[in-house]
Protein backbone atom coordinates (compact mmCIF):
# COMPACT_ATOMS: atom_id res chain seq x y z
CA UNK A 1 0.00 0.00 0.00
CA UNK A 2 1.48 3.35 -1.00
CA UNK A 3 2.29 5.94 1.64
CA UNK A 4 0.17 9.08 1.71
CA UNK A 5 3.06 11.22 2.86
CA UNK A 6 3.13 11.16 6.66
CA UNK A 7 5.32 8.07 7.02
CA UNK A 8 9.00 8.43 7.82
CA UNK A 9 11.67 5.96 6.76
CA UNK A 10 12.10 4.49 10.26
CA UNK A 11 8.43 3.61 10.76
CA UNK A 12 9.07 0.00 11.72
CA UNK A 13 11.64 0.99 14.32
CA UNK A 14 9.46 3.74 15.75
CA UNK A 15 6.46 1.44 16.12
CA UNK A 16 8.50 -1.36 17.66
CA UNK A 17 10.26 0.95 20.13
CA UNK A 18 6.99 2.65 21.05
CA UNK A 19 5.40 -0.74 21.71
CA UNK A 20 8.33 -1.84 23.87
CA UNK A 21 8.24 1.44 25.77
CA UNK A 22 4.56 0.93 26.56
CA UNK A 23 5.07 -2.70 27.57
CA UNK A 24 7.75 -1.65 30.04
CA UNK A 25 5.33 0.66 31.86
CA UNK A 26 3.49 -1.71 34.19
CA UNK A 27 -0.26 -1.21 33.82
CA UNK A 28 -2.19 -4.19 35.12
CA UNK A 29 -5.88 -3.42 35.59
CA UNK A 30 -6.47 -0.91 38.39
CA UNK A 31 -2.87 0.34 38.11
CA UNK A 32 -2.94 2.42 34.92
CA UNK A 33 -2.05 5.85 36.33
CA UNK A 34 1.60 5.81 35.19
CA UNK A 35 0.84 4.78 31.64
CA UNK A 36 -1.99 7.31 31.36
CA UNK A 37 0.41 10.07 32.44
CA UNK A 38 2.99 8.80 29.95
CA UNK A 39 0.47 8.91 27.10
CA UNK A 40 -0.55 12.44 28.11
CA UNK A 41 3.08 13.56 28.01
CA UNK A 42 3.85 11.91 24.67
CA UNK A 43 0.86 13.44 22.93
CA UNK A 44 1.27 16.87 24.51
CA UNK A 45 4.97 17.03 23.65
CA UNK A 46 4.09 16.03 20.09
CA UNK A 47 1.64 18.89 19.61
CA UNK A 48 -1.52 16.77 19.81
CA UNK A 49 -4.44 18.41 21.67
CA UNK A 50 -4.93 16.15 24.69
CA UNK A 51 -6.50 16.18 28.12
CA UNK A 52 -6.80 13.99 31.16
CA UNK A 53 -10.46 12.92 31.27
CA UNK A 54 -10.09 11.38 34.72
CA UNK A 55 -10.30 7.81 35.96
CA UNK A 56 -7.43 6.51 33.77
CA UNK A 57 -8.99 8.02 30.61
CA UNK A 58 -7.25 10.19 28.01
CA UNK A 59 -8.99 12.10 25.20
CA UNK A 60 -6.97 13.55 22.33
CA UNK A 61 -7.35 15.01 18.87
CA UNK A 62 -10.84 15.89 17.69
CA UNK A 63 -13.29 14.73 20.33
CA UNK A 64 -16.46 16.36 19.01
CA UNK A 65 -18.26 16.46 15.66
CA UNK A 66 -17.55 19.26 13.17
CA UNK A 67 -18.69 19.55 9.56
CA UNK A 68 -16.52 16.53 8.70
CA UNK A 69 -17.02 12.94 9.78
CA UNK A 70 -15.50 12.10 13.17
CA UNK A 71 -13.57 8.85 13.51
CA UNK A 72 -12.42 7.70 16.94
CA UNK A 73 -9.45 5.40 17.45
CA UNK A 74 -9.87 3.68 20.79
CA UNK A 75 -7.71 1.49 22.96
CA UNK A 76 -7.31 0.26 26.52
CA UNK A 77 -4.20 0.89 28.58
CA UNK A 78 -4.40 -2.04 31.00
CA UNK A 79 -3.17 -5.62 30.82
CA UNK A 80 -3.91 -8.89 32.55
CA UNK A 81 -1.49 -9.89 35.36
CA UNK A 82 2.10 -10.70 34.39
CA UNK A 83 3.15 -14.30 33.75
CA UNK A 84 6.92 -13.88 33.96
CA UNK A 85 6.69 -11.86 30.74
CA UNK A 86 7.55 -8.37 31.99
CA UNK A 87 9.53 -6.28 31.15
CA UNK A 88 9.47 -6.77 27.39
CA UNK A 89 12.12 -7.31 24.77
CA UNK A 90 12.55 -6.74 21.07
CA UNK A 91 13.73 -9.35 18.59
CA UNK A 92 14.38 -8.98 14.91
CA UNK A 93 10.76 -9.69 13.94
CA UNK A 94 8.71 -9.23 17.12
CA UNK A 95 8.16 -7.21 20.25
CA UNK A 96 7.58 -9.56 23.16
CA UNK A 97 6.09 -9.05 26.60
CA UNK A 98 2.99 -8.44 28.68
CA UNK A 99 0.31 -6.70 26.63
CA UNK A 100 2.22 -6.78 23.34
CA UNK A 101 -0.76 -8.17 21.44
CA UNK A 102 -3.55 -7.06 23.78
CA UNK A 103 -3.12 -4.23 23.22
CA UNK A 104 -0.02 -2.10 23.62
CA UNK A 105 0.88 -2.66 20.00
CA UNK A 106 -2.46 -1.12 19.05
CA UNK A 107 -1.88 1.82 21.40
CA UNK A 108 1.55 2.33 19.84
CA UNK A 109 -0.05 2.58 16.41
CA UNK A 110 -2.56 5.12 17.77
CA UNK A 111 0.17 7.29 19.29
CA UNK A 112 2.38 7.24 16.20
CA UNK A 113 -0.57 8.11 13.97
CA UNK A 114 -1.57 10.97 16.26
CA UNK A 115 1.97 12.37 16.24
CA UNK A 116 2.30 12.01 12.46
CA UNK A 117 -1.04 13.71 11.81
CA UNK A 118 -0.04 16.53 14.16
CA UNK A 119 3.18 17.02 12.18
CA UNK A 120 1.22 16.93 8.93
CA UNK A 121 -1.16 19.61 10.17
CA UNK A 122 1.70 22.09 10.41
CA UNK A 123 3.33 21.02 7.14
CA UNK A 124 6.08 18.83 8.60
CA UNK A 125 7.08 15.64 6.69
CA UNK A 126 5.20 16.84 3.62
CA UNK A 127 1.81 15.88 4.97
CA UNK A 128 -1.46 17.38 3.80
CA UNK A 129 -2.32 20.48 5.88
CA UNK A 130 -5.65 19.11 7.07
CA UNK A 131 -4.44 15.52 7.60
CA UNK A 132 -7.21 13.98 5.51
CA UNK A 133 -10.95 13.97 4.87
CA UNK A 134 -12.09 13.11 8.40
CA UNK A 135 -11.50 14.44 11.89
CA UNK A 136 -9.67 11.98 14.12
CA UNK A 137 -10.06 11.58 17.86
CA UNK A 138 -8.31 9.24 20.28
CA UNK A 139 -9.88 7.57 23.30
CA UNK A 140 -7.67 5.66 25.75
CA UNK A 141 -8.97 4.10 28.94
CA UNK A 142 -8.31 1.60 31.69
CA UNK A 143 -9.77 -1.48 33.37
CA UNK A 144 -10.91 -3.14 30.14
CA UNK A 145 -9.53 -6.49 31.26
CA UNK A 146 -11.92 -6.49 34.25
CA UNK A 147 -15.64 -7.27 33.97
CA UNK A 148 -17.36 -4.60 31.89
CA UNK A 149 -19.18 -3.12 34.88
CA UNK A 150 -15.78 -2.16 36.35
CA UNK A 151 -14.35 -0.68 33.14
CA UNK A 152 -13.66 3.02 32.64
CA UNK A 153 -15.02 3.45 29.10
CA UNK A 154 -18.74 3.22 29.85
CA UNK A 155 -18.58 5.97 32.47
CA UNK A 156 -16.46 8.13 30.15
CA UNK A 157 -18.98 7.88 27.31
CA UNK A 158 -21.82 8.64 29.73
CA UNK A 159 -20.29 11.95 30.83
CA UNK A 160 -18.51 13.10 27.64
CA UNK A 161 -20.95 14.17 24.90
CA UNK A 162 -18.28 14.78 22.25
CA UNK A 163 -17.30 11.17 21.51
CA UNK A 164 -20.96 10.18 21.36
CA UNK A 165 -21.23 12.16 18.11
CA UNK A 166 -18.64 10.04 16.29
CA UNK A 167 -19.50 8.51 12.93
CA UNK A 168 -17.32 5.44 13.52
CA UNK A 169 -15.16 4.15 16.36
CA UNK A 170 -12.31 1.75 15.67
CA UNK A 171 -11.25 -0.36 18.63
CA UNK A 172 -7.65 -1.46 18.11
CA UNK A 173 -8.11 -4.77 19.95
CA UNK A 174 -6.11 -7.68 18.48
CA UNK A 175 -7.67 -8.90 15.22
CA UNK A 176 -4.52 -9.72 13.21
CA UNK A 177 -5.39 -6.71 11.03
CA UNK A 178 -8.78 -8.07 10.02
CA UNK A 179 -11.83 -5.82 10.22
CA UNK A 180 -14.24 -7.45 12.67
CA UNK A 181 -17.73 -6.06 13.20
CA UNK A 182 -20.20 -6.53 16.02
CA UNK A 183 -19.49 -8.62 19.08
CA UNK A 184 -21.12 -11.30 21.20
CA UNK A 185 -22.79 -10.66 24.52
CA UNK A 186 -21.10 -12.09 27.60
CA UNK A 187 -23.00 -13.50 30.60
CA UNK A 188 -21.30 -15.04 33.63
CA UNK A 189 -23.27 -16.94 36.27
CA UNK A 190 -22.87 -19.31 39.20
CA UNK A 191 -24.87 -22.54 38.97
CA UNK A 192 -25.60 -24.28 42.29
CA UNK A 193 -26.70 -27.92 42.54
CA UNK A 194 -28.23 -29.15 45.80
CA UNK A 195 -28.23 -32.68 47.16
CA UNK A 196 -27.85 -34.04 50.69
CA UNK A 197 -24.54 -34.56 52.46
CA UNK A 198 -23.66 -37.88 54.09
CA UNK A 199 -20.90 -40.35 54.99
CA UNK A 200 -19.03 -41.82 52.04
CA UNK A 201 -19.30 -45.27 53.63
CA UNK A 202 -23.10 -45.10 53.26
CA UNK A 203 -23.67 -43.09 50.06
CA UNK A 204 -27.21 -44.51 49.71
CA UNK A 205 -28.21 -42.37 52.70
CA UNK A 206 -27.03 -39.21 50.92
CA UNK A 207 -27.83 -37.46 47.65
CA UNK A 208 -24.59 -36.64 45.84
CA UNK A 209 -24.68 -33.09 44.43
CA UNK A 210 -21.98 -34.07 41.94
CA UNK A 211 -24.50 -36.34 40.20
CA UNK A 212 -26.86 -33.41 39.79
CA UNK A 213 -24.01 -31.23 38.52
CA UNK A 214 -22.79 -33.81 36.00
CA UNK A 215 -26.30 -34.34 34.65
CA UNK A 216 -26.98 -30.62 34.35
CA UNK A 217 -23.66 -29.83 32.69
CA UNK A 218 -24.03 -32.69 30.23
CA UNK A 219 -27.48 -31.40 29.28
CA UNK A 220 -26.12 -27.86 28.90
CA UNK A 221 -23.22 -28.89 26.71
CA UNK A 222 -25.51 -31.03 24.57
CA UNK A 223 -27.09 -27.77 23.34
CA UNK A 224 -23.93 -27.17 21.29
CA UNK A 225 -22.86 -24.08 19.34
CA UNK A 226 -25.51 -22.18 17.40
CA UNK A 227 -24.61 -20.30 14.22
CA UNK A 228 -26.46 -16.98 13.84
CA UNK A 229 -26.04 -14.88 10.70
CA UNK A 230 -26.56 -11.11 10.91
CA UNK A 231 -25.98 -8.89 7.86
CA UNK A 232 -24.04 -11.72 6.25
CA UNK A 233 -21.74 -12.18 9.27
CA UNK A 234 -21.75 -15.50 11.11
CA UNK A 235 -21.68 -15.33 14.92
CA UNK A 236 -21.39 -18.53 16.98
CA UNK A 237 -23.49 -18.52 20.15
CA UNK A 238 -22.13 -20.93 22.74
CA UNK A 239 -22.58 -21.77 26.42
CA UNK A 240 -20.02 -23.54 28.61
CA UNK A 241 -19.46 -24.65 32.19
CA UNK A 242 -15.97 -23.39 33.00
CA UNK A 243 -15.39 -24.49 36.61
CA UNK A 244 -16.86 -27.10 38.96
CA UNK A 245 -16.38 -27.24 42.75
CA UNK A 246 -17.78 -29.72 45.29
CA UNK A 247 -16.92 -31.47 48.50
CA UNK A 248 -15.56 -30.66 51.95
CA UNK A 249 -13.60 -33.85 52.77
CA UNK A 250 -12.58 -37.16 51.22
CA UNK A 251 -15.08 -39.10 53.33
CA UNK A 252 -18.08 -36.82 52.88
CA UNK A 253 -20.67 -37.07 50.09
CA UNK A 254 -21.12 -33.43 48.99
CA UNK A 255 -24.52 -31.84 49.52
CA UNK A 256 -23.70 -28.86 47.28
CA UNK A 257 -21.81 -28.37 44.02
CA UNK A 258 -21.24 -25.13 42.16
CA UNK A 259 -20.26 -24.48 38.58
CA UNK A 260 -19.31 -21.34 36.69
CA UNK A 261 -21.25 -20.83 33.47
CA UNK A 262 -20.28 -18.54 30.60
CA UNK A 263 -22.80 -17.71 27.87
CA UNK A 264 -21.51 -15.95 24.74
CA UNK A 265 -24.74 -14.91 23.11
CA UNK A 266 -25.88 -13.47 19.81
CA UNK A 267 -25.64 -9.69 19.39
CA UNK A 268 -29.32 -9.58 18.43
CA UNK A 269 -30.33 -10.73 21.95
CA UNK A 270 -30.98 -8.17 24.68
CA UNK A 271 -29.37 -8.84 28.06
CA UNK A 272 -32.74 -9.79 29.56
CA UNK A 273 -33.44 -12.26 26.75
CA UNK A 274 -30.04 -13.88 27.23
CA UNK A 275 -30.65 -14.28 30.96
CA UNK A 276 -34.07 -15.87 30.37
CA UNK A 277 -32.53 -18.25 27.85
CA UNK A 278 -29.80 -19.33 30.26
CA UNK A 279 -32.25 -19.80 33.12
CA UNK A 280 -34.44 -21.94 30.89
CA UNK A 281 -31.52 -24.25 30.21
CA UNK A 282 -30.07 -24.37 33.73
CA UNK A 283 -32.82 -23.99 36.32
CA UNK A 284 -34.36 -27.46 35.80
CA UNK A 285 -31.09 -28.76 37.27
CA UNK A 286 -29.99 -26.10 39.77
CA UNK A 287 -30.11 -22.47 40.87
CA UNK A 288 -28.61 -19.70 38.73
CA UNK A 289 -27.09 -16.49 40.09
CA UNK A 290 -26.11 -13.99 37.38
CA UNK A 291 -22.81 -12.28 38.19
CA UNK A 292 -22.44 -10.07 35.11
CA UNK A 293 -24.25 -9.63 31.82
CA UNK A 294 -22.87 -7.42 29.05
CA UNK A 295 -24.90 -7.29 25.83
CA UNK A 296 -23.16 -7.47 22.49
CA UNK A 297 -23.22 -5.11 19.54
CA UNK A 298 -24.77 -5.43 16.10
CA UNK A 299 -22.53 -4.77 13.09
CA UNK A 300 -22.62 -1.23 11.65
CA UNK A 301 -25.28 -0.94 8.98
CA UNK A 302 -24.60 0.85 5.68
CA UNK A 303 -21.79 2.95 7.14
CA UNK A 304 -19.64 4.37 4.31
CA UNK A 305 -16.70 4.83 6.65
CA UNK A 306 -16.72 1.12 7.40
CA UNK A 307 -16.78 0.37 3.67
CA UNK A 308 -13.77 2.66 3.29
CA UNK A 309 -11.88 0.92 6.09
CA UNK A 310 -12.54 -2.52 4.61
CA UNK A 311 -11.34 -1.27 1.21
CA UNK A 312 -8.16 0.17 2.78
CA UNK A 313 -7.49 -3.17 4.48
CA UNK A 314 -7.76 -5.04 1.20
CA UNK A 315 -9.75 -7.75 2.92
CA UNK A 316 -13.31 -8.53 3.91
CA UNK A 317 -15.29 -8.01 7.08
CA UNK A 318 -15.64 -10.72 9.73
CA UNK A 319 -17.82 -11.29 12.79
CA UNK A 320 -16.19 -10.74 16.21
CA UNK A 321 -16.37 -13.98 18.19
CA UNK A 322 -15.98 -12.34 21.60
CA UNK A 323 -17.16 -9.37 23.66
CA UNK A 324 -15.23 -6.12 23.18
CA UNK A 325 -15.78 -2.44 24.05
CA UNK A 326 -17.45 -1.87 20.67
CA UNK A 327 -20.56 -2.84 22.64
CA UNK A 328 -20.07 0.17 24.94
CA UNK A 329 -19.84 2.48 21.93
CA UNK A 330 -22.93 0.86 20.42
CA UNK A 331 -24.82 1.41 23.69
CA UNK A 332 -24.47 5.20 23.23
CA UNK A 333 -25.32 5.13 19.53
CA UNK A 334 -21.81 5.04 18.03
CA UNK A 335 -21.19 2.39 15.40
CA UNK A 336 -17.87 0.67 16.07
CA UNK A 337 -15.63 -2.10 14.75
CA UNK A 338 -12.57 -4.00 15.92
CA UNK A 339 -9.35 -3.61 13.96
CA UNK A 340 -5.88 -3.96 15.43
CA UNK A 341 -2.40 -5.34 14.77
CA UNK A 342 -2.22 -7.93 17.55
CA UNK A 343 -2.72 -11.62 16.90
CA UNK A 344 -5.58 -12.87 19.14
CA UNK A 345 -3.81 -16.23 19.42
CA UNK A 346 -1.06 -14.58 21.51
CA UNK A 347 -3.29 -12.49 23.78
CA UNK A 348 -3.01 -13.26 27.52
CA UNK A 349 -0.25 -15.83 26.96
CA UNK A 350 3.08 -16.04 28.80
CA UNK A 351 4.83 -15.80 25.40
CA UNK A 352 2.73 -12.82 24.27
CA UNK A 353 4.22 -11.02 21.28
CA UNK A 354 3.42 -8.90 18.24
CA UNK A 355 5.10 -8.87 14.84
CA UNK A 356 6.68 -5.57 13.80
CA UNK A 357 5.37 -6.26 10.29
CA UNK A 358 1.82 -6.34 11.71
CA UNK A 359 2.36 -2.98 13.43
CA UNK A 360 3.45 -1.42 10.15
CA UNK A 361 0.56 -2.93 8.21
CA UNK A 362 -1.99 -1.66 10.73
CA UNK A 363 -0.47 1.82 10.63
CA UNK A 364 -0.50 1.96 6.85
CA UNK A 365 -4.08 0.74 6.57
CA UNK A 366 -5.30 3.34 9.06
CA UNK A 367 -3.19 6.04 7.42
CA UNK A 368 -4.75 5.26 4.03
CA UNK A 369 -8.23 5.18 5.58
CA UNK A 370 -7.89 8.42 7.52
CA UNK A 371 -6.04 10.42 4.87
CA UNK A 372 -7.91 9.32 1.75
Amino acid sequence: MASTGILSTDLESRLAERTLQLIDIASESDAERNIAEHVLDVLSDGGVPVRDAGDTCVLAGATSRSDRPLVLLAGHLDTVPAQDNWPGKRTREHVEGLGASDMKGGVAVMLELALALARASVGVDGGAPDGGSVDVGYVLFGREELPAAHGALGALLACEPGPRGADLAIMLEPTANAVQAGCLGNLDATWTFNGRAGHSARPWLADNAIDHAVGGIQALHAIGPSLITIDGLAFTQVVSATTLHAGVARNVIPGTATASVNFRYSPDLAAEQAERTLRGWCEPHGEIEVLSNSPGALPPHENPLLDRLVAASGGSIEAKQAWTPVAEFAAVGVEAVNFGPGDPAFAHRPDERIATEALVRCYRILEAFLCA
